[in-house]
């Protein structure tokens, strides 16, 4: 527990029993698939942060609302709320939250846009990847009738985040205190500052769910400590990780989780390479049939 005056620096952590049993997996998704969905629904919403020019700050904390919907009994199930849905909402509320907030609007019409099957830039809502011509605009343009109903589904959408999460939006990065911590370190190389900001940025796609089971301070020692030892740059002597309030077997998990995020993420371009990962009810059931069929092998 951070003393009060640090606890907009820490975060309030999923439980054991949240990481467990979250509401999908009672529905009967199975835990693969939840991972691909809820890992697709946190790179739908940096890409749609990124074309809507959020500030990575407003969509790393997105991505972490995003995560937190969806876990423990009491949390969204992906047969119920479609991950597009909560994604948009997830950025839409951050946004409004913050210095940078944007339109109904402009969110809908950038997941539109990513949402296209003709269209998406996105490996997972397109497995072809990027169009080779001009697709139609009638196939990612939002109508404005088709808008009305988005609008409402976002807001919706919105106002269910905030009531699964108890209204607490709070979150709190570790980008900042990681660069805190360099400069404490002594350490100057700008390599090791781009590649620590990598690591933590890459972790927001952690299967481990790296953001809601440590705090912010022990994931930023765990970047500093592979960007470190990856750019050749020594440190001091001593278990320094301890001064920041990190022991080495966090420290030891961390660096794991973090390391096993790119391999992760090649395994699922491999898995799904040749089909789109559901963005929305209809096809998580679809895919759950399809796989109880090919299980009885009908």
């Amino acid at each position: 527990m951070a003393p009060n005056g640090l606890k907009h620096l820490s975060n309030a952590l999923a439980t054991p029993d949240q990481l467990s049993n979250s509401s999908s997996s009672i529905d009967g998704v199975p835990s693969d698939l939840e991972t691909s969905i809820r890992c697709a629904g946190a790179q739908l919403t940096q890409a749609a942060g990124i074309l809507l020019h959020l500030s990575q700050d407003i969509i790393a904390r997105a991505v972490v609302i995003f995560t937190r919907f969806w876990l423990g009994a009491d949390g969204g199930s992906l047969r119920i709320y479609s991950v597009k849905d909560v994604s948009a909402a997830a950025l839409y509320l951050t946004a409004k939250l913050s210095f940078q907030p944007t339109s109904p609007r402009s969110v809908l019409n950038v997941y539109t846009l990513l949402l296209s099957r003709d269209a998406s830039p996105l490996w997972f809502v397109r497995p072809g990847g990027s169009p080779e011509a001009p697709p139609s605009p009638e196939t990612y343009i939002l109508s404005e009738g088709g808008y009305q109903s988005a609008r409402l589904v976002l807001l919706r959408t919105e106002t269910v985040i905030l009531r699964t999460l108890a209204f607490d939006t709070h979150v709190a990065l570790p980008h900042a205190i990681a660069l805190t911590y360099l400069r404490t370190l002594g350490v100057t190389k700008p390599a090791v500052a781009q590649r620590v900001i990598q690591y933590l940025n890459a972790s927001l796609l952690s299967p481990q769910l790296l953001y809601v089971t440590h705090q912010p301070n022990a994931l930023a020692v765990a970047a500093i400590y592979l960007s470190a030892r990856e750019e050749g740059v020594k440190l001091v002597d001593c278990e320094w990780w301890e001064v920041f309030d990190v022991d080495r077997e966090e420290l030891g998990f961390l660096v794991v989780g973090m390391k096993s995020t790119e391999g992760f993420m090649r395994a699922e371009a491999s898995q799904w390479n040749d089909k789109s990962i559901p963005m929305v009810v209809d096809e998580v059931e679809a895919e759950i049939e399809r796989r109880r069929m090919l299980e009885e092998g009908e």
